[in-house]
């Protein structure tokens, strides 16, 4: 695909949705990592749920702390491997609030360093909640670069380098959300929305199905 095709595709992407942003319900950095870390393997709208009931009662480190590991699985027992994501959020929030002052380390290097945060995640915080250009490639952004020819690769790192290459600089902060959205919603796994996509005529996937 060339650079031309590109930019057009996120041209139409941004004229579609021009303001993009996560699906997760959060106000501060930390409850952004905090939902981002319950996410896993779970839907945004069962961790909104989820989270409208923690948040309240706890939406720091130390308050999520003082909660105690008990009362915060209380709080989140319906999103799914409640008991590990528990752990990992309890021992993420001692290390914020013994390393950092409380507050949500804005490099990678720490982001990675805590308990359930990998190079995904930290992607997420980076890019969402302090505006970096990075892109979290997860598995919709992985189907769409692959299927539309935007940044081929064969594990997520390449197409995350691959894309970090090719996006144009000016769609490159909001990339992220637009081909998330896209693959959850039109470019989704087993019978792809063709019909219906704003960038149909620019993709490269061969076996396009042409339905609404």
């Amino acid at each position: 695909m060339n650079a031309q095709k590109r930019h057009e595709i996120f041209t139409r992407l941004r004229e579609h949705n021009p303001e993009p942003t996560t699906e997760l319900h959060w106000s501060t950095p930390f409850e952004l990592l905090t939902a981002v870390l319950l996410s896993a393997q779970a839907t945004d709208v069962g961790v909104n749920k989820a989270t409208a009931r923690l948040f309240p009662a706890a939406n720091t480190p130390q308050a999520i702390l003082d909660l105690g590991i008990d009362g915060l699985k209380e709080h989140i027992r319906t999103i799914g491997l409640y008991n590990t994501k528990a752990e990992n959020l309890m021992k993420t929030c001692r290390i914020l609030v013994e390393q950092h002052g409380g507050e949500v380390p804005r490099t990678r290097t720490d982001l990675e360093a805590l308990p359930g945060v990998g190079r995904k995640t930290a992607n997420v915080i980076l890019n969402t909640a302090f505006g970096e250009p990075t892109i979290a490639v997860d598995t919709h952004i992985f189907r769409v670069s692959n299927r539309t020819g935007l940044a081929k690769g064969k594990d997520v790192v390449e197409v995350e380098k691959k894309l970090l290459r090719h996006v144009p600089r000016e769609f490159l902060q909001d990339a992220h959300h637009w081909l998330i959205l896209h693959g959850r919603y039109t470019c989704v796994a087993r019978k792809p929305r063709c019909g219906s996509c704003v960038i149909e005529d620019l993709c490269e996937f061969k076996g396009k199905i042409d339905i609404a």
